[in-house]
């Protein structure tokens, strides 16, 4: 699937879920943050969803440095950098697909050294399915 399209079907999804779902009815588990850690737990995500567009934008324009640059922003830095207050009040489902995620970048970051660019956008959105499955099992509000 074209990089353009894959941005765009993944929004659509989005958007449809949201204005489909009635919020009173969201079965997803709320992570129960303060406001500043809702704040700080948010912004991580946005620096997430930008790397992953880098890494789209990178594959699409057949830039290695670029997309290394995006999946190392979202590696193991960035977990290691996320608050202890945030972290300890994430439940261990959380974890078990946080942890795994932030490898994944970190191993798309080795990848994109050697890999096509297809195997690369394959990878991506093996990566993005672990975005998805979090997204759709828990809830900040």
């Amino acid at each position: 699937m074209r990089p353009i399209l894959l941005t765009a079907v993944i929004l659509g999804f989005s958007c449809v879920a949201h204005a489909e779902g009635d919020e009173a009815r969201d079965p997803r588990i709320s992570l129960a943050l303060s406001t500043q850690e809702k704040a700080q737990f948010l912004a991580e995500m946005r620096r997430m969803l930008v790397s992953i567009q880098g890494i789209v934008q990178g594959v699409g324009a057949e830039d290695r440095g670029l997309i290394i640059d995006s999946a190392r922003a979202s590696g193991n830095r960035m977990a290691r950098a996320t608050p202890d207050a945030v972290r300890n009040k994430l439940p261990r489902e959380f974890k078990e697909i946080g942890a795994p995620t932030h490898m994944l970048f970190e191993e798309l970051v080795v990848r994109a050294e050697t890999d096509d660019m297809q195997t690369l956008m394959t990878f991506t959105g093996t990566l993005m399915d672990q975005c998805v499955k979090c997204h759709a099992l828990f809830k900040v509000d």
